[in-house]
């Protein structure tokens, strides 16, 4: 087991690198499309209109993201929305057309979007919409748009000259009553009047395409989309100007009737130095902490790894002796020692709530294996950020079809432990886990339609999320606990006493509840670089796509779960105290309350969220994720006690 573990390690390290230093690596499914001006119009392959889509608004000041519609921008005639997987749908976004619609290689200087939006003092519903509109951008609501499948960024300078590339653009700013500029009104100095909002309402697009003339392919693939957002005031709404004048303002007083008109201008350049295959470099590299997070996980890695060889070391060398001497001494001597081999006759007797913790750990397994395959096929490039939703979607799936593993595990240790109410235990399995985290799924959902939010999920899709619950994975789970029961129970290595040994008194550490707070902190250490940027991608807005180091990350907390565990259920064995069913599975699980508590910090400390409606989705979410991370790490600390409990009392003499 020592020499397949070692061995596998480096080889996971060095694919996680090799993944990572190929920034041009194909993402397998997603296809190029060339484009070609109307002269270079020779095949049916080559596209000349480019279309413009939108994505949902969000903030980091609220959890609750809006449609586009919802801000009364300007619609497409034609409202085209393009087919949505299963993880789009879950994570809210709403993709659809725009009336922002191009022809390859035909700049456009400046260009009306729509007739102009005017918003009347006496009106309720203009009232209304101009009041969303500020609500927009006093919370700092951000743009999504999307053409070819490839985001159109927002660049501008850092500190230290480094330039950042942001998926999105505010939809205005806002300067308070006392003066100070908020958040993209920083970038403007015209942006200095008192009390008003300035709506960015024209946007210069750049697109940079790559030629195919003397690459051997028809007509040029586009390689970047980048914008820069201006607020413009037009003295002429039917014939706009562009080149400059007074930014668009509106008084945080409704005094006065408000006509906005939005306009762009589009122009073309042609960059043979970037390659379509390796388009989203420019986005990535610029991510902020990219260089923090290569020091801090190769840092991680090392520490973790000392203190893993040092528990190995400590862990074979004394149990080498300890065993060495049980079976050398007589037996009249071995009676009067204490240590574990004293609780042989009670280390395997069954475990109180036997059903609860079977139930656990056949969920446990579920997750586990849903997430080694989800992550090792992020590694391969299928779940990146230009596959939308594919991560989610695979998750799912994976969860719905990964029932019978569950079933197997939960009815074969329930039967190890003696238990013959095997119907209730299927139902357990199958309904208990996923019945918490869809109860706290559906009361979020339910704050989301109640707010108005595009995150809310449609009612067809809930039905069909039961649908696959219901009619997949229970059927499934209920076949692999028909075979998990058909199997014989687990063996045992010793027989179990009769009459239960009587526990000495336990020092203050080896008591249950300070074993159990100590075990997590080990695998958490190893984690929370990689939770950080992980909470960043979710409540931040911010892509994450260094899935090597995650997936590297994984097999770590794998090893620092199963040796802490391991570790600490010696010394409680050592101790006489032979309750270790539930401590194994609690004191790798218990990383997932120092979650919890990384999270509140998180909550505090980085995030601006404001509102009661926001608090409450956070932490509703963040329930999720810990009810989901204490079964899977639980599950890991549980099945390498069992093994270690197993090995160690099958090598002893016992009469």
């Amino acid at each position: 087991m020592r020499m397949r573990l070692h061995f596998s390690f480096p080889l996971v390290c060095l694919l996680a690198l090799y993944i990572r230093s190929f920034s041009a690596f194909y993402l397998p499914g997603l296809a190029p499309v060339s484009f070609c001006d109307k002269k270079e119009k020779a095949d049916e392959d080559c596209q000349t209109d480019i279309q413009l889509f939108v994505n949902r608004l969000d903030s980091v000041e609220s959890v609750l993201p809006y449609e586009y519609d919802v801000f009364d921008f300007c619609k497409d005639d034609k409202e085209l929305r393009p087919s949505e997987n299963l993880g789009q749908v879950l994570f809210g976004e709403r993709i659809e057309s725009s009336p922002y619609k191009f022809k390859f290689k035909e700049d456009v200087k400046c260009s009306r979007v729509c007739l102009p939006k005017t918003y009347k003092q006496g009106n309720k519903d203009d009232i209304a919409k101009l009041d969303f509109l500020k609500m927009g951008m006093q919370l700092n609501y951000q743009h999504h748009w999307i053409i070819d499948n490839m985001p159109v960024t927002w660049c501008y300078d850092v500190e230290d000259g480094q330039k950042y590339c942001n998926p999105g653009f505010p939809i205005g700013c806002l300067v308070a009553g006392d003066g100070r500029a908020k958040d993209a009104c920083v970038i403007n100095s015209e942006f200095n009047k008192k009390n008003t909002f300035y709506v960015f309402n024209h946007v210069d697009i750049k697109i940079k395409y790559h030629s195919g003339e003397k690459e051997g392919w028809t007509g040029a693939r586009l390689v970047a989309a980048t914008l820069e957002p201006k607020s413009i005031k037009h003295a002429d709404e039917d014939h706009p100007n562009c080149d400059g004048g007074n930014p668009m303002e509106v008084p945080a007083d409704f005094n006065a009737d408000v006509s906005i008109v939005y306009t762009y201008a589009v122009t073309f350049e042609q960059d043979n130095t970037i390659k379509w295959a390796s388009r989203w470099d420019y986005i990535l590299v610029s991510m902020p902490h990219t260089n923090i997070q290569w020091f801090s996980i190769m840092n991680s890695l090392v520490i973790v790894l000392f203190l893993s060889g040092m528990v190995a070391m400590i862990m074979l060398r004394t149990l080498h002796k300890d065993i060495a001497r049980y079976n050398q001494v007589d037996q009249e001597d071995a009676q009067e020692e204490s240590g574990w081999k004293q609780v042989h006759g009670d280390v395997f007797r069954p475990p109180r709530k036997g059903m609860l913790l079977s139930v656990f750990l056949g969920q446990g397994t579920q997750i586990f294996i849903m997430t080694f395959i989800t992550l090792f096929l992020a590694c391969l490039g299928f779940l990146s950020p230009a596959n939308r939703g594919a991560l989610m979607t695979c998750a799912v799936v994976l969860w719905v079809l990964l029932g019978t593993p569950a079933g197997y595990v939960s009815a074969r240790l329930y039967k190890t432990f003696g238990g013959e109410k095997w119907k209730t235990n299927v139902l357990l399995t199958a309904l208990l886990c996923p019945g918490i985290v869809f109860a706290d799924f559906f009361l979020m959902n339910l704050i989301l339609w109640g707010e108005g939010s595009s995150a809310a999920i449609p009612f067809g899709t809930l039905v069909a999320i039961l649908a696959l619950w219901f009619g997949i994975s229970v059927p499934l789970t209920f076949v692999g606990a028909y075979f998990g029961f058909k199997k014989p129970a687990i063996e045992q290595p010793v027989r179990t006493n009769q009459i239960p040994r009587q526990i000495p008194e336990q020092s203050f550490f080896t008591k249950p509840i300070p074993g159990i707070v100590m075990g997590g902190i080990l695998p958490f250490g190893c984690i929370f670089i990689q939770l950080f940027f992980i909470l960043n991608s979710i409540w931040s807005h911010q892509m994450y796509y260094m899935f090597g180091f995650l997936f590297l990350v994984f097999i770590i907390l794998l090893i620092t779960c199963s040796e802490a565990t391991i570790l600490l259920c010696y010394f409680h064995l050592c101790a006489e105290d032979y309750h270790w069913w539930w401590r194994s599975f609690l004191t790798s699980g218990f990383t997932a309350v120092y979650l919890f508590i990384y999270a509140v910090h998180y909550f505090f400390s980085k995030l601006q969220i404001i509102g009661m409606a926001s608090t409450i989705l956070y932490f509703g979410y963040t329930m999720i994720m810990v009810l989901i991370f204490f079964l899977f790490t639980g599950t890991i600390g549980f099945f390498a006690c069992f093994w270690f409990v197993n090995k160690i009392y099958s090598v002893v003499k016992v009469d």
